[in-house]
């Protein structure tokens, strides 16, 4: 309905507005490939902190799966996509004109795990686990698709579907149990910490620079100034 009442809107937010990147803590174009490397991360430090914490790891064969594998994949990648027009490439870029992309991903977050209703039906700490989770994952995305053009929706598709796929095969949180959900939100959040704290240092690094370099237009204008004075 937004996209059909504001089609111009709808496009530009798709596609994105031009240059930024210093919050997201490296350059636009590494971005993509990290943060589709962030998803299996988060999934091996669950993974390990499972085998802790409990004592043993679970991983589940793809051919033991209900349906071939190959297809679960084009589902989930396609499902996630789905949701991810939604979440990262409407809401995302819209609040984004007011907010900061950590406040817009907050946010997102919030509203993204809210969405999924029936996580509350669960043990509590199952719940604020999910919300946890949902909302590290969103700053994770904000600061990673932060400004970037077309190639959004298929980076947050991507990224949403490869969580999906490794907490399919890796662990066993569906089944209602805290502690996987539990170690999933720790595990997201860690992921967030590091995007955020990446970008603040790139951020202070950009800033020194353009500081230095508005120092040296200054100190350059000055000598002209003199020059042109004693002439």
């Amino acid at each position: 309905m937004v996209a059909l009442l504001w089609r111009a809107r709808t496009r530009a937010l798709f596609t994105g507005p031009a240059g930024g990147g210093a919050r997201s803590g490296v350059h636009k174009g590494a971005r993509g490939p990290l943060l589709l490397a962030t998803a299996p991360l988060i999934i091996a430090a669950c993974v390990a902190a499972y085998g802790i914490v409990c004592g043993d790891a679970r991983f589940t064969r793809p051919g033991a799966l209900d349906h071939p594998f190959a297809l679960i994949v084009v589902a989930q990648f396609i499902g996630a996509c789905g949701e991810e027009i939604g979440w990262r490439c409407l809401l995302q870029p819209l609040l984004r004109t007011r907010f900061g992309p950590i406040a817009s991903s907050v946010v997102v977050g919030a509203l993204w795990g809210v969405w999924h209703v029936q996580v509350f039906a669960r043990d509590p700490r199952y719940a604020g686990s999910f919300l946890l989770a949902a909302v590290a994952m969103s700053v994770v995305l904000g600061l990673a698709l932060d400004r970037t053009g077309p190639s959004r929706l298929p980076l947050a598709g991507g990224f949403h579907a490869l969580i999906n796929l490794g907490l399919l095969l890796f662990m066993d949180e569906e089944s209602g149990a805290v502690a996987p959900m539990a170690l999933f939100g720790a595990a997201c959040l860690v992921a967030a910490l590091v995007w955020t704290g990446a970008g603040e240092a790139r951020a202070r690094a950009w800033n020194r620079t353009r500081n230095r370099a508005l120092d040296g237009r200054r100190i350059r204008s000055g000598i002209r100034t003199r020059t042109e004075t004693r002439s």
